[in-house]
């Protein structure tokens, strides 16, 4: 038994320091990203609002090419490693930029390197069993998440030191590492299932099951703006500036240190209790934001988003693996990453709009209520939990 289990593990140990070393050098500069857009390049949130929400539409995109692609061609690797070199370009890019507008092209190039997430987590998928794949979703995001407190203790040191140009350079060596790490370390795995039986995908193949959750994932992207609208809130309610990137640790850290327990409570309990749960989390930051005017409290609601974070990540990454057959793993997580990312774009420059026009508290009233929408699509969706079980040379 322990010869089955022990180079699937390895993978998957490997992956996931690819994924800590990527979000330390993303975490470096992810604090200070919404204030160095508004205070640094003179932007407003609307155009906040539209480089995030820009960035993970162009995720959607690219994952749902490379998850399309990865299983047309049945390759996995190339994906993997052209995603974090791209990481890596991005953010000299960044270094250079003067002005908001400049770090257009430098978004898009950040964001397209996401080609690598729906082919990493369908190997991480192929490698994993039915007993321990929500084990080891969220020990992937646990590693993504202790990667982005590294990288934000980091960030929090540095910024007293370097200017935010040579800071944004440094971020780029983190995610070198992981490019060396999967180019050398990882083995391309043909995708299961028998040969060339990918025909490709259509709205009306898809299962019945899979839409009504893909149209319940988006109805919750809409109200799930980015993480900035948090973090420049807390700002005008009364946070020192330089305390800001703690207010990000602590929902990192929380996330991190959450995540794989979740992911075995979605083993045992199942998917959809879980992922219930994670949106009850947000609903209570949502209301808090409202509602607290306590500092202190406040920081406990940063808390809550990382608890949600560690709850929703990798039950719905697991989730779509299991509603999908194996050899079209990728491709599903790509339509599912599609999905959510195109909902994010109006969902960030919405919340940026309605923010600029009548006040900080408006767009969490308009998320509760799609929150509220996309609980109650996902009571159609049937849970059906498949019981796979890895060939002996996997």
């Amino acid at each position: 038994m322990k010869i089955r289990t022990e180079k699937p593990q390895r993978g998957i140990r490997i992956f996931g320091l690819a994924s800590f070393f990527n979000d330390l050098g993303s975490d470096m500069i992810y604090p200070v990203w919404p204030l160095f857009i508004t205070v640094t390049l003179k932007a407003n949130m609307s155009a906040l609002g539209f480089l995030d929400g820009l960035g993970e539409a162009l995720v959607s995109l690219s994952q749902a090419l490379s998850g399309y692609l990865s299983d047309r061609w049945r390759k996995r690797k190339i994906f993997i490693w052209t995603g974090y070199l791209c990481g890596v370009l991005s953010r000299l890019g960044y270094a250079v930029s003067a002005v908001w507008t400049q770090v257009l092209p430098f978004r898009v190039l950040d964001r397209a390197g996401k080609v690598r997430s729906a082919p990493r987590d369908a190997m991480v998928a192929d490698l994993s069993t039915d007993r321990n794949r929500g084990r080891n979703f969220g020990l992937m995001r646990a590693m993504d998440h202790a990667g982005a407190a590294a990288g934000i203790l980091a960030c929090i040191v540095l910024v007293n030191f370097i200017n935010l140009r040579l800071l944004f350079a440094l971020a780029a060596v983190p995610s070198l590492i992981s490019v060396f790490l999967i180019v050398v370390l990882i083995k391309d795995r043909t995708p299961s299932g028998p040969d060339k039986i990918f025909k490709g995908l259509s709205l009306k193949s898809l299962p019945p099951d899979f839409r009504t959750y893909l149209a319940a994932s988006g109805f919750f992207a809409l109200g799930a703006f980015s993480y900035s609208f948090l973090l420049i809130f807390a700002r005008e309610a009364g946070f020192k500036a330089g305390f800001v990137p703690v207010l990000y640790l602590l929902y990192t850290a929380a996330a991190s240190i959450f995540s794989i327990p979740f992911g075995r409570l979605s083993d045992r309990l199942g998917r959809k209790k879980v992922l219930y749960f994670s949106f009850v989390l947000w609903a209570a930051v949502c209301l808090g934001m409202i509602l607290v005017r306590s500092l202190i409290l406040m920081t406990v609601l940063f808390i809550f988003y990382g608890l949600h974070k560690a709850a929703l990540e990798p039950v719905q990454r697991t989730w779509v693996c299991e509603m999908a057959p194996a050899e079209l793993r990728a491709s599903f997580l790509g339509a599912y990453q599609m999905t959510i990312g195109l909902c994010a774009l109006p969902a960030s420059l919405l919340a940026g709009i309605l923010w600029d026009r009548f006040g900080r508290i408006v767009p969490f009233v308009l998320s509760l209520a799609l929150t509220g929408l996309a609980a109650l699509a996902l009571a159609f969706v049937k849970e059906m939990r498949c019981h796979d079980s890895m060939s002996p040379h996997q």
